[in-house]
């Protein structure tokens, strides 16, 4: 039984991050240059992110040496002008097999990322964070808005040129083994995008007169999305204000307690016959309390003639106030009476 060509020298002893936890770290990951907001992900962001896909992640080893990959775009004009005019020899610095490259299809679909597929018309402006601020006077909140990604979809093909046939399969063997779950997926500025694989196809030239290699072609996929920085918005909220409030610490004296002296602190007020209105003036601060009314069916209150209520049970009177009843008698041909009681305070 053949033994594994990998064999791990460390097992880790904590688990990997899940859920929650993962979240966090990719949210770390894309604020990790100190902006609340997300990077800009624009075409040459995406192109460049595949080019490091193909680089880094289907990386093809031969006999101990690594097939070169060309770290430039070729569109499929430019990649059919080549293969006419390409010297296979290596002269004047001329790309000798094997080596891989990648050609874009120059037309950019309307994207199907199902991540951002759903779209609301015109654009809006969408709440993202809400970061404090503080101008060293005060503390608020700044309002981070952003636009709704715009999805796109970039067709690319991946070509590898060699002469012997195990290059082919051991290239195809990491592509498949990368493409096992039908999509691999590619951090790009902090984001994460999917990449799908399409046909594969042959393109080997077999003419007599000319030199064997071999030409496969891989279509991929990247299901990408717009974020441009100049869309974005940041707008002040509400800031919080600090309310400075004065009081008076000096001291007063108590005003001193006065007595009625009239009844023991009881007043009759009288309304005789052809009478319903009577005034008095407190020469001192009490709480009056209206006991029982007699031949009284409804009074109001005036001090210092402004209107205070109507049939009340207790009225504030403060010293050198005014004190006026203005009364409706239940038989005007009796005298009527208010009984107030005075609480001095």
């Amino acid at each position: 039984m053949p033994l594994p060509k990998k064999i791990k020298k460390h097992i880790p002893l904590t688990e990997s991050k899940t859920l929650l936890s993962r979240r966090r770290e990719l949210v770390d990951k894309i604020n990790k240059d100190g902006t609340f907001l997300p990077k800009s992900l624009l075409h040459a962001d995406l192109d460049g992110g595949f080019l490091e896909f193909v680089k880094n992640e289907l990386k093809t080893v031969i006999d101990g040496k690594v097939i070169p990959t060309i770290d430039i775009l070729i569109t499929t004009q430019n990649w059919s002008q080549f293969t006419e005019t390409w010297n296979l020899q290596n002269l004047d610095k001329n790309v000798e097999p094997p080596f891989i490259t990648t050609v874009r299809v120059p037309e950019v679909k309307f994207g199907t990322n199902p991540a951002v597929l759903y779209n609301i018309p015109n654009r809006r402006q969408y709440f993202y964070a809400q970061v404090p601020t503080w101008d060293g006077q005060r503390n608020g909140m700044d309002i981070y808005k952003i636009p709704q990604p715009v999805p796109i979809d970039i067709t690319y093909t991946v070509k590898i040129v060699c002469n012997r046939m195990r290059e082919i399969n051991e290239f195809n063997k990491n592509v498949i083994e990368k493409f096992a779950s039908k999509q691999a997926y590619q951090v790009i500025k902090g984001h994460y995008i999917p990449i799908i694989m399409g046909n594969i196809s042959d393109e080997s030239v077999m003419e007599l007169e000319k030199r064997k290699f071999y030409i496969q072609s891989y279509e991929f996929t990247l299901l990408g999305f717009l974020i441009d920085e100049n869309e974005f918005e940041v707008s002040p909220a509400v800031s919080r204000v600090l309310q400075v409030v004065e009081f008076d610490t000096s001291t007063t004296k108590r005003r001193v307690k006065k007595d009625i002296n009239i009844g023991g602190n009881e007043i009759d007020v009288l309304f005789v016959v052809g009478n319903n209105v009577n005034s008095q003036i407190f020469d001192y601060t009490t709480n009056i309390i209206i006991v029982t009314p007699t031949n009284v069916e409804s009074f109001d209150v005036y001090i210092n003639n402004d209107y205070y209520g109507s049939d009340l049970t207790e009225i504030q009177i403060n010293t050198n106030d005014k004190l006026k009843f203005v009364i409706v008698k239940t038989d005007d041909t009796i005298d009527s009476i208010i009984r107030l009681f005075g609480n001095p305070i």
